[in-house]
């Protein structure tokens, strides 16, 4: 059983990405544990003379996190009631990536699924601030990302983009291909290129991942660098009508490159898509 947890602040896009993983595995049996973190400021003074203060507020909060992820679970149970998917909650008053991590480790959760834009709805701000803190901070499970408000479509097109500096075994391809296999979607490897020619370990990389990627359908695209690497990778994806787009994260790979670009911190990146994201195998 496939194990999913998706984070909410109640925004209308959380509940997008729950219902997204939702159609998005559909056909197979998976649990899923809505999350929810709340954080309760107590001014330290005020602790110091009267505890009872912040207990009230914690009871308070603890009170609206508890009704809220019960209203959002009745809701995504009437929505998935032919699939074979179960449901739970948590409510926990901690910080949001320390959550993720320990329950991540608890409950051996296979998946993270977060919207792309929080309840502030900012949109100049990097897919989601809390988006991004997850991304740099989770490091042992695949995380998918989902564009505010996004209608499921079948990813039959997923971009795979890669410098190809790391070797790509088949347990670290897992989360693409099982989601290829799934809709027998077309993989098209995008790699942007810098040099003339890729060196000896590029070389090497490549041919090991077209050997893990035979039996699927896939194909690779050679992008020449002409500009920033987000924007060439939002072209990409509108000319290739590409419905999903992977990316590997590891120390100085093609994603932290992009995610370090000026212009990503001066006005984001913003995906149409849903992003998925695999973490490097310890």
């Amino acid at each position: 059983m496939k194990r999913i947890l998706v984070p909410t602040d109640f925004s209308t896009n959380a509940y997008s990405a729950l219902f997204y993983a939702t159609r998005l595995f559909q056909n197979e049996e998976c649990h899923f544990y809505i999350l929810n973190t709340f954080d309760v400021n107590t001014p330290v003074l005020t602790s110091r003379i009267d505890t009872s203060k912040g207990d009230l507020l914690y009871q308070k909060l603890s009170n609206k996190s508890q009704e809220k992820l019960t209203e959002t679970l009745h809701s995504i149970v009437r929505d998935t009631e032919d699939f074979r998917h179960t449901f739970e909650t948590i409510s926990v008053s901690k910080k949001l990536t320390d959550t993720i991590n320990k329950t991540i480790e608890s409950k051996n959760i296979n998946l993270v699924v977060m919207g792309t834009k929080g309840a502030s709805g900012v949109k100049e701000v990097l897919i989601g601030s809390n988006t991004v803190k997850v991304i740099k901070k989770i490091k042992n499970c695949t995380i998918l990302a989902v564009p505010d408000e996004f209608d499921f479509k079948k990813p039959v097109e997923i971009g795979f983009a890669t410098d190809f500096k790391r070797l790509y075994t088949i347990a670290s391809l897992a989360p693409l291909l099982e989601i290829t296999a799934i809709y027998s979607s077309n993989i098209r490897v995008m790699h942007i290129h810098e040099e003339e020619k890729l060196d000896e370990i590029q070389e090497h990389n490549l041919k090991n991942l077209k050997e893990n990627l035979k039996g699927y359908n896939y194909c690779i695209h050679w992008i020449p660098r002409y500009t920033q690497k987000a924007k060439l990778i939002n072209e990409f994806i509108d000319q290739t009508n590409i419905d999903m787009l992977c990316m590997s994260k590891y120390r100085h790979s093609l994603m932290e490159s992009i995610l370090h670009e000026p212009v990503i911190k001066k006005i984001g990146f913003h995906l149409s898509i849903p992003f998925l994201v695999i973490p490097e195998l310890n």
